[in-house]
């Protein structure tokens, strides 16, 4: 081989791959969204639901539609994801339901990667932003950002952003603040251990049963 050629040789085949779809750079949990698809066009959910959306908690809520059972929920969470991730996929796994309520929880994966509060905040304006602008009469209720004792170095970030979300959502129109924060800590502001499993971060059938409790009386007609 002409070793002159060889680079040029290289470059025209790293094209052609591009072209060809095969080397792409791959949109993170774009695998767990087309499954989400994939699911919807075999088995269309009903319009005017409640969807729940976010990070693992969410999709490792695997009782959902046990303990909402007048109700039409759909679970759309997907592990690791931070709410940056549920913005980038509102207008595929949210708004085309067409539900009357949303329901988010992310934001703890954000701040242990070193997000603010702030922007934790900022990120959920923009969330509100893109689902208003499908469905403007939708309600929107975020789950407040748990206490996991693994990430419990992060206690100023996680309270901040609960703050500035809870008080933007007092101000806002058919925004609801669910606190589960408070209700997973003991009597010295700590969290509580038997809320989680044995990672420390994702919660267990206990840490669940406090979020039905608290959600429950927010979701249209209760429960």
């Amino acid at each position: 081989m002409n070793l002159r050629r060889a680079p040029w040789i290289a470059v025209l085949t790293l094209a052609m791959l591009v072209r060809g779809g095969i080397c792409q750079t791959a949109v993170p949990y774009e695998a767990d969204i087309q499954e989400f698809e994939a699911q919807d066009a075999k088995y269309p959910p009903a319009k005017g639901g409640i969807v729940f959306v976010g990070s693992s908690s969410i999709g490792l809520w695997k009782t959902l539609a046990q303990d909402f059972p007048r109700h039409n929920v759909i679970r759309r969470g997907f592990g690791g994801s931070q709410l940056t991730d549920s913005i980038r996929f509102v207008h595929r796994i949210v708004t085309p339901y067409q539900p009357r309520m949303v329901v988010l929880f992310a934001g703890t994966n954000d701040v242990a990667s070193g997000k603010t509060g702030e922007t934790v905040f900022n990120d959920f304006r923009t969330f509100v932003g893109e689902v208003r602008s499908k469905l403007p009469d939708a309600r929107i209720a975020y789950i407040s950002l748990t206490p996991a004792p693994v990430r419990w170095q992060f206690k100023p970030q996680i309270v901040r952003a609960n703050t500035l979300i809870r008080d933007f959502c007092l101000q806002g129109e058919n925004l609801v603040f669910v606190d589960v924060y408070h209700a997973m800590l003991d009597a010295e502001g700590n969290p509580r251990p038997e809320l989680f499993l044995a990672d420390r971060l994702h919660m267990n059938v206990q840490g669940y049963a406090i979020w039905r409790k608290t959600i429950a009386p927010l979701l249209p007609w209760g429960n």
